[in-house]
């Protein structure tokens, strides 16, 4: 479901360093969970990458101070995701459960995006 999220036209995706650096830090684990070859990987994240805006760590550390306010009690690792999504006035797309001790961003769960969609 996330591939027809990613390729699906009509949203823009946004992202931050952080979770590039997540990406590859758990290359191998999703290798193995998504059984693609080290290629299919490849050639799947050379189109997401196509599909995501990077923004500049500027953006997100104007409003850090009020997402770490938000999140760094509950995790501080989803904490500049948080403040990517108050900067940019953005949801998250997220099944991360952390994100839901939260109220102050809207997060979609992959499902319930797939189904908002479908619409």
């Amino acid at each position: 479901y996330s591939r027809k999220i990613i390729l699906h036209g009509n949203l823009e995706l946004l992202t931050i360093q952080v979770s590039e650096e997540d990406i590859q830090k758990y290359k191998q684990y999703i290798l193995k969970k998504t059984k693609l070859t080290e290629d299919q990987f490849n050639v799947i994240y050379g189109k997401l990458q196509s599909r995501l805006t990077l923004l500049d760590d500027g953006i997100i550390k104007t409003k850090m101070n009020d997402a770490k306010k938000i999140m760094d009690s509950i995790d501080k690792d989803d904490t500049p995701f948080i403040a990517a999504a108050l900067a940019t006035k953005s949801a998250i797309w997220s099944d991360d459960k952390h994100f839901e001790k939260q109220n102050k961003i809207k997060v979609w769960k992959t499902n319930d995006l797939i189904k908002f969609l479908q619409k």
